[in-house]
């Protein structure tokens, strides 16, 4: 029986031991588990190698945004140069039919005798032509019997000796002067009653 109860002692003893094995056994993993899920602090070589990524990858999105910036200006200067070239090119083209008149005209006055038929016909080739003018927004200034005004007249003579009412006024206009879409292009040239 002493026997019985010293086997079962030992039989006991030795299943609270493996008990307590497979217990630190697991702890033991639970720790590996753990330290597994932590982060491993990054050395300075891989500090620095991902510094040096983030610095390439920032170098070639600034080069490609800079060539994209350089593209877009020569495109732009492209373009104005173009405009400045071929700015005039809406006038041309209003003016060419004009030209074809002016040309037909020109050939028709050796044969025609009449003098006033080629006024005539000067005249309203003048006429459509300053109507094609209007339509790009050429503007004639008026200045006879208007008071002088520095933002439309260029004064160039003053004729002393005119009644009160017309001093200060335009009483002839040597040239015209023209507005372009309210811009003065060319002030008129006009003698002013003094």
């Amino acid at each position: 029986m002493t026997k019985n109860i010293n086997e079962e002692n030992i039989n006991e003893e030795i299943a609270n031991e493996e008990v307590n094995n497979e217990v630190k056994a697991d702890a033991a993993q639970g720790d590996n588990a753990e330290k597994a899920e932590e982060p491993k602090e990054l050395t300075v070589e891989e500090k620095l190698a991902e510094a040096e990524n983030q610095i390439a990858d920032w170098k070639d999105k600034y080069l490609r945004l800079y060539a994209e910036f350089d593209n877009y200006k020569k495109q732009q200067m492209k373009v104005k140069a173009d405009l400045i070239k071929n700015g005039g090119e809406g006038v041309i083209k209003t003016i060419l039919p004009i030209i074809d008149d002016l040309e037909r005209a020109q050939q028709n006055m050796a044969k025609m005798e009449d003098v006033s038929a080629v006024k005539e016909g000067v005249e309203l080739i003048i006429d459509k032509f300053f109507k094609q003018l209007a339509t790009e927004g050429l503007k004639k200034i008026d200045a006879v019997g208007q008071p002088f005004d520095t933002d439309f007249h260029e004064a160039i003579a003053m004729v002393p000796g005119q009644p009160e009412e017309m001093q200060g006024k335009v009483l002839d206009c040597m040239k015209a002067g023209y507005m372009l879409n309210d811009k003065v292009i060319r002030f008129a040239q006009v003698a002013v009653a003094q």
